[in-house]
């Protein structure tokens, strides 16, 4: 068994398959014969019970026998779910998935709080602030519940994601405010969860699930008419990194079978989205089981110099191919992916990358630390010499690459030589992006169990600031270099400080703002006009800054052509 298995069990948030829980009514599933049983959650009631009609009798309002959940949107009265996402790309994504099964269960959608009979809040667990933007939001829905008219029903509140996961009894206790709370392998219990909590009665389900991906589920977009789009293709992490919570949040490593991701993105491309993004808690190291005749590949080599806890799995069609059937869904559609982990760099994605012109050169290579020491205190299984090997092997592979990655500042026993050496390894490798923190320590993480937290708050905070300023400084530098040169911009819409200028992402991921003007078609194929969202524009870099470039813009074109013209 892996370390995070064991992990996960004590923490008793996963059973062993075949295991029937001693006491407490439980819901198991088999799905066929000779396949081992699914656990499926707590046994809870399926609906209103009697006390309902009873209390509604005592006020006046008779209540009428259930009836069958409406088509989605064919009853005027159907009601009205507000969705709210915190935190990650795979809190989006997974707010589609949600909105996908309430729709499907009769369910409206509203933009407006006040109009909503459910609100449903998509959070996050990775750093404390990330909570207490929840607590503070829940506080405000508490107003909101008091001031709602007794002639409406009541207000339900729901608390999903990994939050839910992690502090599932202060969530149902604190306030007697949520009621109901599923964590992010529990959607699918949804439409049970909120009829159990329209009779009174608070509702939870925050099992973790060995095989759950929701690969039948659609997501429905969030932003109608968008021109990008994020896919999930896994769930969940084996890594173990003793600062993270996501596997106690969100579970053990499994894969969507490639043929349903395939699927949906040939969706997203039918409906006009122009850049797609795969996503991950380690997202390269996808690994599809679903199909017998590959369950017995050898298992590609990890980055030279990198280690993982746990042995390597033989088997499955991996991160390679399906970038290599994804980017020849659509020639126009650029794809990216995120979050991998730098260890499941082999060097055929490497070169995929490089071939293929709709496949970004942008990789996030998530260091940490630039310190060995804290390196391996964190278990990520590199030293700074191969973290970096490996950075001069990206570049020489992906000529122009763009680079992004992730920091810690303040992580349990780091030193000020620590710190420095971070400092260095953000000059030396000079990244276009950088997601920058202070440690924050979470429960259940091995951190939390076996190391001190002994970096002051006001120390985390200086050696914070000194990572960002030194990054800014870097990254302004390195777009710098792109001042004179022609960059393809995907149009994402007006710029936000100015309606006559647009914004958009160059094939780095940097952000590119121009003049809205009238521009000429290179291919002739359209009148002369304005960009719209959704087109590729050729823009001539004429400055940048550690965030942004600026441009004027050249001609609108297609992702084709522009790689051919290069």
């Amino acid at each position: 068994m892996l370390p995070g298995a064991r992990a996960l069990r004590a923490a008793g948030l996963l059973r062993p398959p075949g295991a029937v829980p001693r006491t407490g009514a439980a819901l198991w599933a088999r799905r066929g014969p000779g396949q081992r049983p699914v656990w499926r959650g707590f046994a809870l009631p399926a609906g209103p019970d009697l006390r309902h009609f009873l209390r509604a009798a005592a006020a006046g309002q008779p209540g009428p026998p259930p009836e069958l959940p409406p088509e989605p949107g064919s009853t005027p009265g159907a009601p009205k779910v507000y969705l709210e996402t915190y935190g990650c790309q795979m809190n989006v994504s997974d707010t589609e998935i949600v909105w996908a099964i309430l729709q499907k269960n009769g369910y409206a959608r509203t933009k407006e709080l006040e109009e909503a009979d459910v609100v449903l809040l998509v959070t996050c667990s990775v750093r404390e602030k990330a909570e207490q933007a929840v607590w503070s939001r829940l506080r405000h829905l508490r107003a909101l519940k008091a001031r709602r008219p007794r002639a409406r029903a009541a207000l339900r509140v729901g608390i999903l994601g990994c939050m839910a996961e992690r502090l599932k009894e202060e969530i149902l206790h604190r306030e007697k405010l949520v009621d109901i709370v599923a964590g992010p392998d529990a959607y699918r219990d949804l439409p049970r969860l909120l009829a159990v909590a329209e009779s009174g009665q608070q509702a939870a389900n925050v099992l973790l699930s060995l095989d759950e991906t929701y690969a039948d589920i659609l997501p429905v977009q969030t932003s109608a008419g968008g021109t990008t789009a994020f896919v999930s293709i896994m769930r969940g992490c084996d890594n173990m990194c003793s600062y993270c919570i996501v596997p106690f949040t969100r579970g053990r490593e499994r894969s969507r079978p490639i043929a349903s991701i395939l699927q949906e993105v040939r969706m997203l491309s039918d409906q006009g989205v122009k850049e797609v993004t795969l996503l991950g808690q380690n997202v390269n190291s996808f690994r599809d089981l679903s199909e017998v005749q590959f369950q017995s590949v050898a298992a590609p080599g990890l980055s030279r110099g990198f280690r993982t806890v746990y042995k390597a799995r033989q088997g499955g069609l991996r991160f390679s191919h399906l970038l290599d059937q994804v980017s020849r869904i659509d020639p126009e559609m650029r794809i990216r992916f995120t979050s991998p982990h730098p260890k499941d760099f082999p060097d055929e994605v490497l070169q995929l990358i490089q071939e293929r012109h709709n496949i970004c050169k942008h990789l996030h290579l998530p260091a940490q630390s630039g310190s060995t020491r804290v390196l391996e205190a964190m278990r990520r299984g590199y030293t700074r010499e191969a973290y970096l090997e490996l950075v001069h092997h990206v570049r020489d592979s992906i000529p122009g690459v763009s680079l992004s990655s992730d920091f810690i500042a303040g992580f349990c026993g780091e030193t000020e030589e620590d710190h420095l050496q971070t400092v260095s390894l953000l000059r030396e490798v000079r990244y276009n992006i950088g997601f920058l923190f202070a440690y924050s320590m979470r429960q259940k993480t091995r951190a939390h169990h076996r190391l001190q937290d002994d970096v002051p708050a006001e120390e985390k905070k200086r050696r914070l600031e000194q990572l960002i300023a030194t990054f800014r400084e870097e990254a302004a530098r390195a777009n710098a270099e792109l001042v004179g040169q022609a960059q393809l911009v995907l149009v994402e819409g007006p710029s936000k400080r100015s309606a006559s200028e647009l914004c958009g992402r160059n094939d780095g991921n940097i952000k590119v703002i121009f003049p809205d003007t009238e521009l000429e078609d290179a291919a002739e194929h359209r009148a002369p006009g304005r960009a719209q969202p959704g087109d590729y524009v050729m823009v001539k870099v004429t400055s940048g800054s550690s965030q942004t470039l600026r441009g004027v813009p050249l001609c609108r074109t297609t992702l084709s052509r522009a790689a051919a013209s290069h």
